[in-house]
């Protein structure tokens, strides 16, 4: 696998070659100080450019990156402008997540994980060194919270419902992604208030192991279960039991209210679904 400076080169060699591209930036895990970096960290690439159609329009450029895998090619419009991105998974296991951009449109960055490898034209100014500040855990407001431990108690009620009916395809999604996902902004609340609001858990809590007591931990990594329907209850109980426990210290801590009746009605309501199959 080629080196991080053995691929910094070959991007910058590219760049200075085009003219096209006036401004290369490195953003993501890669400029993230709080981050360990292994072998499978993505080179996250920004290219300000005066045209982005000659890079879509024939893509032989990019071979001179090496040998693809596979690729992914999208289009994203955001707030009024419209941009290429070229996921690319090279042979040597070497991935580079390359966005191509009218360069008048990256000049002020917003993303607080960003370096800058090249500014043919000093378009740029001064950038602040990468931090990972855009992405710490803020202090969520009474009504996320609310809507976040709702989302929790009566989504958990599908989960209930697939399980009863041995629908494990809905079963499991409403468990695994709706109701985790809801669950994991609730853990990140956790470490947030405990952190004084400083750090970041990752995309999909990616770092809670990190972050969280191992008691915490350990019990959020119950609820990840394979195809067996009892195991399933069981993460779906272990689950209310984490939302209880971790939902009523944010409560306390942040000034707001557990909703201590849906978790016991609904807590009820799942005990004897489970108990008539």
């Amino acid at each position: 696998m080629r080196n991080d400076k053995e691929v910094i080169a070959q991007i910058l060699e590219f760049a200075l070659c085009d003219p096209l591209v006036k401004v290369v930036l490195l953003n993501g895990s890669r400029v993230n100080p709080n981050v360990t970096q292994d072998l499978l960290c993505d080179y996250d690439v920004i290219f300000g450019v005066t045209d982005i159609a000659p890079f879509v329009s024939n893509q032989e450029w990019i071979a001179r990156f090496g040998e693809l895998i596979i690729m992914q090619h999208n289009q994203i419009e955001e707030n009024n402008e419209q941009w290429e991105i070229f996921l690319m998974q090279f042979t040597d296991g070497v991935r580079i997540d390359l966005s191509i951009r009218k360069v008048e449109h990256i000049v002020e960055p917003t993303d607080s994980l960003t370096m800058v490898l090249l500014d043919k034209d000093n378009l740029m100014g001064t950038v602040e060194s990468p931090s990972d500040r855009s992405y710490v855990t803020t202090k969520p407001s009474r009504q996320q919270f609310d809507e976040t431990l709702n989302e929790i108690w009566w989504c958990s009620t599908n989960v209930a419902k697939g399980l009863w009916r041995k629908e494990l395809p809905y079963a499991k999604y409403m468990l695994d992604v709706v109701v985790r996902d809801a669950l994991v902004t609730l853990l990140t609340w956790y470490v947030g208030m405990n952190s004084d609001w400083t750090i970041n858990s990752g995309k999909a809590g990616r770092w809670l192991q990190r972050d969280l007591p191992e008691d915490i931990w350990t019990s959020f990594a119950h609820t990840y279960v394979g195809n067996d329907s009892e195991h399933n209850w069981d993460a779906l109980f272990e689950t209310g039991t984490l939302t209880r426990t971790i939902g009523i210290a944010v409560a306390d801590k942040l000034g707001y209210e557990y909703p201590y009746e849906d978790d016991q009605r609904v807590t009820l309501y799942l005990k004897q679904l489970r108990s008539v199959r």
